[in-house]
């Protein structure tokens, strides 16, 4: 789809327009993004990365940009309406995908089903088909989550934590055999040097990552991001705050979780209760 745009031939598209005004003002006063950065105290390669669209940024930096363009408030108003438009899902997916690619470490939670890097095809086409998938669409999607799980292989791989609540190894696949085949995988992976897979046990009770999935990337340049989705969307999350805030509640639920070597425990515990084929 072609990016609308106004009889003053700026973009009406939330992010696209706040991009282009960044640009605009910069070049009016005539600064580079290395001198806009000095100036600031941030990267200059964060400005960049803001004027082509690759980020946000966050609204600490858009205030400072307000505050050196003299557009009290400008800058910040226009940021949240690219913050909140909700078109940039999918982007913004695609952008998490691309981040994942180059991150250097992971850390992950899940309430409700298992990551992609740990799914099984048995598992990633039942869950893909609850979701609506059908046919030839299944099965690409099936073989793309199978293509990520190849980020945790070799020596090169990046270190990967994450947090299983007891309810996600308690809720099986249709197929016995698939599911046992899904929890034997989860053990082996949790073996590998790089991997630490923590379970938090359902009496843990109440805590602050009830209401969905969450990823935290830490990318070469020293940034964090995070990730949240739930059955519905996904959001990716820059602005240094609010991912210092996930960063803390993260912490305090894996001080509730089993250590990695009770957590390995605890799933083959499950296994163990699978029932088991009677013609086997």
């Amino acid at each position: 789809m072609p990016t609308r745009r106004t009889v003053t031939g700026r973009s009406r598209e939330p992010r696209a327009r706040f991009a282009e005004e960044l640009r605009s003002l910069r070049a009016g006063r005539g600064d580079s993004l290395r001198q806009l950065g000095e100036r600031l105290g941030w990267d200059w390669s964060l400005f960049g990365k803001m004027e082509n669209g690759e980020t946000l940024g966050g609204p600490e930096v858009v205030e400072a940009l307000d505050q050196h363009y003299g557009t009290p408030g400008l800058l910040l108003a226009l940021w949240e309406l690219a913050v909140s438009d909700q078109t940039q899902f999918k982007e913004r997916y695609r952008r998490y995908m691309a981040l994942e690619a180059e991150a250097t470490s992971l850390w992950h939670f899940a309430v409700s089903v298992l990551p992609g890097l740990l799914q099984t095809p048995g598992y990633a086409r039942e869950v893909l088909a609850v979701g609506g998938l059908r046919g030839e669409e299944l099965a690409q999607q099936v073989e793309a989550r199978m293509s990520r799980r190849v980020l945790l292989d070799g020596e090169d791989a990046p270190p990967f934590r994450t947090i299983l609540s007891e309810a996600v190894l308690r809720t099986p696949l249709r197929d016995p055999d698939e599911w046992r085949a899904q929890l034997e995988y989860v053990s082996e992976v949790a073996e590998r040097p790089g991997v630490t897979v923590h379970v938090l046990p359902q009496s843990a009770g109440l805590h602050g990552l009830m209401g969905a999935d969450l990823w935290f990337l830490l990318l070469p340049d020293g940034r964090t991001v995070a990730y949240t989705e739930n059955g519905y969307r996904g959001e990716l999350i820059e602005e240094i705050g609010p991912v210092q805030r996930l960063q803390r509640t993260y912490d305090a639920v894996r001080d509730m979780a089993l250590s990695p070597a009770e957590s390995r425990k605890a799933v083959l515990r499950i296994l163990e209760e699978v029932p088991c084929d009677p013609s086997i």
